[in-house]
C-alpha cells in the first residue's frame, strides 16, 4: 500500500480525496491552509481558493471553525478529536491527526470533519426512549399505556399517585373531563396492597336516581318490586378489600351522600330493605370535574362528606396547560389506532403542526377520538392538513396569531419561547423543512435540530 501511494502524483491523488464525502483538510506545521478537499465547500462554506496560506487562527476568527482541531493538535504535539458546530449551525466530528518526517519534527496536520447533525438527532431520539422505557419500568405494576408523563406535571402528578398507592387515604381526583383522571385512579389502586383485589368503576352521573342506592349498597329479596328473589350485592360489597372508583362524585344525590358519608365513617352499611349492618373493606377514590367547594356553598353538596374524601387532592391539569404531552399522545394514539384497525396511517408534518396547535379543549378523550377518526377516514396512507377537521384548522390558526404569555420568564427562556413560536407558525405553513429552512434563511439541518429540540417532529423529515 506504502509503495502504491508513493506512485501516486498529486494530480492524480487530489481527485480520490475529492471523491471522499468527509471534509478534509491539509495544513502546515506552522497552522497555515495548504489544500483542501471539495466536501470542504460544502461543509465549511469556504472556496479552497480563497483560504490557501491563511493561517488557521483567521480561519476560527472568521467563524469557519470554532474552534480549530488543528490548532489543538500544534498545541498538544498529538492526536485530538472535537465536537464543534460550523457558521451554519451543525454539529461536526472533527479529528486532526499530526504527519510527522523522518527527523521526528511534525510537518504537517490532516483534519477530517464529519457531519453528525442526524447522530446526534438520533441519539436525542433513542435518549427520549430510554427514559420513557425507564419510566415505564417504574410504572410497570400500573397496567396501563395510555399514561403519558411527559411534562414536568403530569411526573410529579405520576410520583404523588405511586407515593399515595402505597397506603389507603381517600383520594379525589379533581379536572378537566377526559384529562385521564380514571387512569390515575388505576394507578392507585396497581401499585398498591389492594392490587389483587377488585377495582370498581361507578359513574355517578350514568345511573338513574332511583336505581343508584341499590347499585351502590345492595338490597335485600323482596325489596322493591322487581327486585331478585335472592337480593343482591351492591358495588361496595362488589369491591370488598379492593378499590371503588366514584367517578362524577358532584352527581351523587344528597340523600345518598349521608349514606355514603355513613359507610366511610362506620366502614360498614346495610343494603336497601335490610337491617343487618356488613362490615365494608374498601379503599375510596373520588373524581369530578367539578368545584365541589362551590356545590358545597351553594348547598348542593354536603360539606362534611366533601371534607371526608377530600383527604389527599389530585388536581390533573387540562392538555393545554402540559402542551409536552400532546406529542406523545398523538404518537401513542398514531401507533394504538393503526394496530386496532390494521392500518400503517402516518402524519404528514404539516398536519402534525396544526395538531400540536390545536387546544384540544376536550383534553385527552378528544384527542383519543380524534387521532381514531382520521385513521378511518383518510384514503391515503398519510394523514395530510387536508384531511384534519375544519373546526381544528381553525382553531389551530386562532391559537398560531396569539402572543405568548412571557412574564416571568429569563430572556434566555422567553427567547426560546419565541423561538418555539416562530417553528411551530412556520410548520402550519410549510410542508417540509427545507422550505421552512429557506423562508427563515438557515440550514435545513438548523431546521431539522431545532425543531427535534422543542418536540414539534421527531424521526426523519425532509
Amino acid at each position: 500500500m506504502k509503495r502504491f501511494l508513493e506512485t501516486l502524483s498529486v494530480s492524480e491523488l487530489a481527485p480520490i480525496l475529492n471523491s471522499i464525502k468527509d471534509a478534509i483538510f491539509i495544513d502546515s506545521s506552522e497552522g497555515y491552509a495548504l489544500w483542501c478537499n471539495e466536501a470542504c465547500r460544502e461543509l465549511y462554506k469556504v472556496d479552497p481558493d480563497e483560504i490557501y496560506g491563511v493561517h488557521i487562527s483567521d480561519l476560527e476568527k472568521s467563524g469557519i471553525f470554532t474552534p480549530s482541531v488543528a490548532k489543538l493538535v500544534m498545541q498538544r504535539g498529538e492526536e485530538a478529536t472535537i465536537i464543534h458546530e460550523n457558521k451554519d449551525g451543525k454539529r461536526l466530528l472533527s479529528t486532526g491527526i499530526p504527519i510527522f518526517g523522518s527527523s521526528g519534527e511534525m510537518s504537517k496536520i490532516v483534519t477530517t470533519s464529519r457531519d453528525i447533525t442526524e447522530l446526534t438527532s438520533l441519539q436525542n431520539q433513542l435518549e427520549s426512549v430510554q427514559k420513557t422505557l425507564k419510566q415505564m419500568e417504574s410504572m410497570k405494576h400500573t397496567g396501563s399505556k395510555s399514561l403519558i408523563a411527559k411534562s414536568k406535571a403530569m411526573e410529579q402528578i405520576l410520583q404523588l399517585a405511586l407515593r399515595l398507592a402505597a397506603v389507603d387515604s381517600t383520594v379525589l381526583i379533581t379536572g378537566e373531563s377526559g384529562v385521564g383522571k380514571g387512569v390515575i385512579a388505576k394507578i392507585l389502586h396497581e401499585n398498591g396492597s389492594r392490587r389483587e383485589f377488585p377495582f370498581i368503576t361507578v359513574n355517578c352521573g350514568a345511573i338513574p336516581e332511583n336505581l343508584i342506592e341499590s347499585e351502590l349498597f345492595g338490597y335485600e329479596r323482596g325489596a322493591f318490586t322487581g327486585s331478585r328473589a335472592e337480593g343482591k350485592k351492591g358495588l361496595f360489597e362488589a369491591a370488598q378489600k379492593g378499590t371503588i372508583f366514584l367517578d362524577e362524585i358532584s352527581e351523587l344525590p344528597l340523600n345518598l351522600q349521608v349514606k355514603l358519608l355513613q359507610v366511610i365513617q362506620e366502614r360498614e352499611l346495610t343494603r336497601v330493605g335490610g337491617v343487618k349492618r356488613i362490615p365494608v373493606d374498601v379503599r375510596i377514590v373520588s373524581a369530578t370535574n367539578k368545584e365541589l367547594l362551590q356545590l358545597v356553598q351553594e348547598h348542593k353538596f354536603r360539606e362534611d362528606l366533601y371534607y371526608r374524601l377530600n383527604v389527599v387532592p389530585i388536581n390533573v391539569p387540562p392538555l393545554r396547560e402540559r402542551p409536552e404531552d400532546v406529542l406523545p399522545l398523538i404518537q401513542s394514539n398514531l401507533e394504538k389506532y393503526n394496530k386496532k384497525l390494521n392500518e400503517q396511517k402516518t402524519l404528514d408534518p404539516s398536519a402534525l403542526a396544526i395538531l400540536l396547535r390545536y387546544p384540544w379543549p376536550g383534553n385527552i378523550r378528544e384527542l383519543q377520538n380524534i387521532m381514531e377518526r382520521l385513521i378511518l377516514t383518510t384514503k391515503d396512507e398519510s394523514i395530510s392538513e387536508d384531511n384534519l377537521p375544519v373546526f381544528i384548522k381553525t382553531a389551530a390558526q386562532t391559537q398560531s396569531h396569539s402572543i405568548p404569555d412571557t412574564d416571568g420568564l429569563s430572556l434566555s427562556a422567553a427567547l426560546e419561547q419565541a423561538e418555539k413560536e416562530i417553528l411551530s407558525r412556520s410548520l402550519t405553513e410549510h410542508r417540509t423543512t427545507r422550505a421552512i429552512a429557506k423562508a427563515l434563511k438557515v440550514s435545513q439541518p438548523t431546521i431539522v435540530r431545532k425543531l427535534h429540540k422543542y418536540g414539534l417532529i421527531t424521526g426523519d423529515t425532509k
